[in-house]
């Protein structure tokens, strides 16, 4: 049996070998990036798609909703952007705003928000039955890492464009943020689409755990066999017990 490995190098390569793989067959994925602010979502997605083709990769970050999409069914604007053959699509946020951000802000009704966690299974059940490929991901971190890090977002003039106006609130309300979290993870998770929830307080290992699994979830024999598992410590499939006993972060 060839000996499984976690370096850097041949993480890199697996993902390399697993869009061949999925130009090659036509396979399509999305890979739903979600957390709290300053989970570390950005680092993320540069850590997996750093060798990937630009042609067959699209990160999908969509800014509030126009006027003219307001009006449109909820799930439309997303759907424009899925995959066609061959294609990887990170979206870093996702439909998944309605749970969340919109939640704790008041930016949509309640109404809304209610029909939203109704319709977000069976929507996301037609994807998977489709032939799309749906990996969700939860960055979980604690309250006083988020607060570091907003902090030097602040001071670092590089990180000036990672800066919002959400950045403001995200400490003070960081209890609704919980209860909105635990709330759509209850409620989303389910067996065609399941949650995949990381402890992300140490990226490079959140990083590596994240790699192994898309490698060992996404890719073929040829790609995966030779990948150890992620560390159960750092990535975990949801569970209702995540977040009394502590994995999950309150």
């Amino acid at each position: 049996m060839a000996k499984k490995t976690d370096g850097g190098d041949a993480l890199q390569l697996g993902l390399v070998r697993l869009q061949q793989a999925m130009v090659e067959s036509g396979e399509r994925a999305v890979i739903v990036l979600e957390g709290r602010d300053a989970s570390g979502k950005d680092g993320t997605i540069k850590a997996i798609t750093e060798h990937l083709s630009v042609r067959n990769t699209r990160v999908v970050a969509l800014p509030k909703p126009s006027d003219r999409e307001r009006t449109q069914w909820f799930f439309q604007r997303y759907v424009a952007h899925l995959p066609a053959a061959g294609e990887l699509v990170i979206f870093n946020r996702s439909w998944y705003n309605r749970a969340g951000v919109e939640v704790v802000n008041g930016f949509s009704m309640v109404e809304e928000q209610a029909q939203f966690l109704r319709d977000v299974p069976g929507f996301e059940r037609m994807l998977v039955e489709s032939g799309i490929r749906l990996v969700k991901l939860w960055l979980d971190i604690s309250k006083d890492e988020q607060a570091a890090r907003l902090k030097d977002r602040r001071t670092d003039p590089l990180k000036a464009l990672k800066i919002s106006p959400l950045d403001d609130v995200a400490q003070k309300k960081w209890d609704d943020y919980t209860q909105a979290r635990n709330t759509m993870l209850a409620m989303t998770d389910c067996d065609a689409a399941p949650w995949t929830c990381v402890r992300a307080n140490a990226k490079k290992k959140a990083h590596r755990a994240i790699i192994r699994y898309l490698l060992r979830t996404l890719g073929t024999a040829r790609v995966s066999d030779n990948i150890k598992a992620p560390d159960a410590k750092v990535l975990f499939g949801y569970e209702a017990e995540a977040v009394e006993d502590g994995r999950l972060e309150r």
